[in-house]
């Protein structure tokens, strides 16, 4: 493997498991580039004070922040995070509210989910499914761990511009966004909606999600 393929190909490992000195960068890169994306899924969740909400693969830790925002005091916010230095990140800078029980921090992956059932009211994953192997069964567990009624916010990179950038050849799995709905839908989830996200520097989508009930 050439210099150039190394290099884009250790960057796709960052992206999808930041680790390291470099994943320290990267998690900071992570919060400033899909800060629109990441504040757009949680709006579009609609959560609101006392709620349990999910930020699944929450990387540089933003959607915490915003969903304690928004859920409050009273509410619950849970970072699920396969890679072990962003958990180790968060911990430290979320120590006083994981003490006060408003955070809680565990390792697992949209097709794994150390959640219970019927847990959350609102969960959200942003610029996660490319890394996940077994589509559906990543949306069959967000429909067991949401409430009826509960939303779901699936962010990705629109398909045709991350085909575009160099890196996503290494590991990234792209998908149309209709076979994201198809699966949220076998899933359970209902009334899916698409809204695309146009004024960023790679156009994102966000499918919005609610399960049956």
């Amino acid at each position: 493997m050439g210099l150039r393929r190394r290099v884009l190909a250790i960057v796709a490992g960052q992206l999808g498991r930041p680790h390291g000195l470099v994943g320290r960068g990267v998690a900071v890169l992570l919060n400033r580039g899909n800060r629109q994306a990441v504040a757009g899924a949680v709006d579009a969740t609609a959560a609101t004070a006392g709620n349990t909400v999910a930020d699944i693969g929450f990387g540089g830790g933003l959607g915490l922040d915003l969903f304690l925002g928004r859920v409050g005091s009273q509410g619950t916010v849970y970072g699920v995070e396969v890679a072990e230095d962003m958990l180790t990140r968060a911990r430290a800078r979320l120590a006083t509210q994981i003490a006060a029980g408003q955070v809680r921090l565990v390792n697992g992956s949209l097709t794994a989910l150390p959640l219970d059932d019927n847990s959350l009211d609102a969960a959200i994953s942003v610029n996660t499914l490319y890394f996940v192997a077994d589509l559906q069964a990543a949306c069959t567990e967000l429909a067991r761990v949401l409430r009826p009624g509960g939303r779901a916010v699936l962010g990705i990179g629109d398909p045709d511009a991350m085909a575009r950038l160099p890196f996503t050849a290494y590991g990234f799995t792209l998908r149309p966004v209709a076979d994201v709905v198809a699966a949220l839908k076998k899933a359970g989830f209902e009334d899916v909606e698409q809204r695309r996200l146009a004024d960023v520097a790679i156009p994102h989508h966000l499918i919005v999600a609610r399960i049956a009930g």
